[in-house]
């Protein structure tokens, strides 16, 4: 029988293994485990998230160790395309019990010979609650995106249209693993004893004043990426560029490119794509864009080679590097959280083309009430023409200017908030405080 210690602190960390989720759970838990060296973080992913996040190139603090789980994908199955698809499997999987997360994690106990004394979940994983009730341990909810918003009407929403919700909140099939999950998670957010978000307090001052006099512990401990404390100091990130995308910006002036990128699960109609790259070759805009290799035949025949000069498209690139770059002046994107902080960190105006889910809430936000950036006309949608003025209104004219100005004030507010004294960075030692709490 192997000797499990009850004194010796050990959290388990369980992202949602999709899209952006597990990467922005570890720059938390990244930052959490260099500041308490001593207590074992074990994090529960796929292994094809596995070999992303933890690969030879990417810094993780040695007392973070991952585990795999499966993604719930039968073998041989092939995807329709739908970006709730491989979502569904897993939580269906996990729900029926082919996915036992705490099989998994009575193993890690084993293997690291610590009890586990506290569990972060992604807020998606509403049954991480569960798990910690029958552990009798904390259960911290990690909040990456705006995803709480949407449980209720509350104050800050004033500018908010019937239309920018989710659609699985409003109609289509409300029994989908993935409506049943939302609801589930907003049933469970009151349970948890702390609440960790990436977001920072002054971004939304009247929405968090509603949140944190319903809720535990309501913590602001971002935005991930800039997360700073007065001790010990983050490891400076090292990241990837294969491709040369900084390199190629270096030759290109400043405020003048756009950067293009739709995560890794979003996808662009095919007709889309090609009337995005028709607006960028008539307007002899510099881009910068991350298009998967499979969705280049949509292109304009021969655009690539028409573009070679003024653009480069690259299967992927190091986002928050690219956006620092003197050169990027807008951010063409979906409008996923990750994205829109990254972007306010630094200070680029966005032109937004929301997806599903949580993108058309976070696109409200951006234009109508933090004003850093426009949503596509046209409906919504990339049109030659709608795209074209959307470019042209952001990298030329004035209101270009004032979106900058605007996106460069949220930027000073997000830095000043991961300062020594700031709001996340003393959310995030109250949060530290919680994870590390010796299990009885």
């Amino acid at each position: 029988m192997a000797n499990i210690s009850n004194v010796d602190r050990h959290v388990a960390v369980l992202p949602l293994p999709f899209d952006s989720h597990p990467s922005c759970l570890l720059k938390l838990i990244s930052r959490l485990a260099a500041a308490a060296p001593t207590v074992a973080f074990s994090f529960y992913t796929t292994p094809q998230s596995i070999a992303s996040l933890f690969s030879p190139l990417k810094k993780v603090p040695e007392n973070i160790k991952p585990y795999a789980v499966w993604n719930g994908v039968p073998e041989g199955y092939v995807f329709s395309g739908k970006p709730q698809e491989p979502i569904n499997f897993y939580l269906v999987a996990v729900e029926e019990g082919r996915v036992s997360l705490k099989e998994v994690l009575k193993a890690a106990e084993v293997e690291v010979g610590r009890r586990i004394g506290c569990v972060i979940s992604d807020a998606f994983l509403w049954f991480a609650g569960d798990l910690a009730e029958e552990m009798g341990v904390p259960w911290v909810l990690n909040i990456a995106g705006r995803e709480n918003d949407i449980v209720k009407f509350v104050p800050g929403f004033s500018e908010l249209r019937l239309g920018d919700l989710p659609a699985v909140v409003l109609f289509g099939n409300l029994e989908s693993p993935f409506a049943v999950m939302l609801h589930k998670m907003g049933r469970a957010l009151p349970k948890a004893t702390a609440i960790a978000v990436n977001s920072f307090e002054e971004l939304d001052p009247e929405i968090n004043q509603d949140l944190k006099s319903q809720l535990k512990m309501f913590l602001n401990v971002g935005p991930f990426n800039s997360i700073s404390s007065s001790s010990p100091p983050p490891q400076p990130s090292s990241y990837s560029d294969e491709y040369g995308c900084i390199a190629w910006l270096d030759n290109r002036k400043a405020i003048s490119v756009a950067y293009i990128a739709f995560g890794t699960i979003a996808t662009l109609p095919p007709t889309e794509i090609a009337a995005l790259a028709e607006a960028l070759e008539a307007k002899g805009t510099p881009f910068l864009w991350s298009l998967k290799d499979n969705l280049k035949e949509f292109l304009p025949e021969g655009f690539l080679k028409r573009t070679a000069e003024l653009g480069k498209i690259v299967p992927w690139s190091p986002q928050e590097q690219v956006l620092a770059h003197s050169s990027v002046g807008v951010f063409v994107t979906h409008c996923g959280w990750n994205s829109v902080l990254e972007s306010i960190a630094a200070g680029v105006p966005l032109i937004g083309r929301p997806v599903f889910g949580d993108q058309h809430l976070n696109m409200c936000m951006v234009q109508n009430v933090w004003k850093f950036g426009v949503r596509l006309e046209e409906g919504g949608v990339f049109t030659k023409s709608g795209t074209m003025s959307a470019l042209e209104m952001v990298l030329s004219r004035e209101k270009g200017k004032e979106l900058r100005e605007q996106a460069g004030k949220f930027r000073e507010l997000a830095l000043k908030a991961v300062g020594p004294e700031g709001s996340s960075t003393q959310n995030l030692n109250t949060l530290l405080e919680v994870v590390t709490m010796r299990y009885n």
